[in-house]
């Protein structure tokens, strides 16, 4: 498994707005700003984020985006999942149905089903308010 650009821009935009997230609608400009990210770039992961109810949107002068579910709700494993879709370590688990024809004499499939599983309690364990609040204490967003 290797999270991509979009995936883990996508969580620096949520952290991004749970951060700022009584300062109402914020501009996407802002954001592109604050975590260094072409706008380009960014309108597309919100378009997912969006799409996926993770925010919500304003058009007009003092319009933006903000988040649409609490931060303590949301988890970084639902927006992982929402813009990396599978975050299985191996193609054989990332669909409904194995797509090895070994899968009920795989030696490794007993490892690979429990690494996944350890992935997805862990990013399902930490939430967008977790980080934003140990990113504003460290200051590294």
């Amino acid at each position: 498994m290797k999270i991509s650009t979009k995936g883990r821009y996508a969580l620096r935009v949520m952290i991004d707005l749970a951060q700022h997230q009584g300062e109402g609608y914020i501009s996407l400009r802002d954001v592109a700003n604050r975590q260094e990210i072409s706008i380009k770039y960014l309108e597309m992961v919100v378009s997912i984020l969006h799409r996926y109810g993770f925010v919500r949107s304003q058009r007009g002068k003092s319009g933006g985006y903000q988040l649409a579910v609490a931060a303590e709700e949301c988890t970084v494993g639902a927006v992982l999942k929402a813009t990396e879709g599978s975050l299985a370590p191996v193609a054989c688990l990332s669909g409904d149905t194995f797509c090895c024809g070994r899968g009920s004499s795989c030696p490794t499939l007993p490892l690979w089903k429990e690494l996944s599983e350890v992935i997805d309690r862990f990013l399902e364990s930490k939430t967008i308010a977790e980080l934003a609040e140990n990113t504003q204490k460290e200051g590294t967003i």
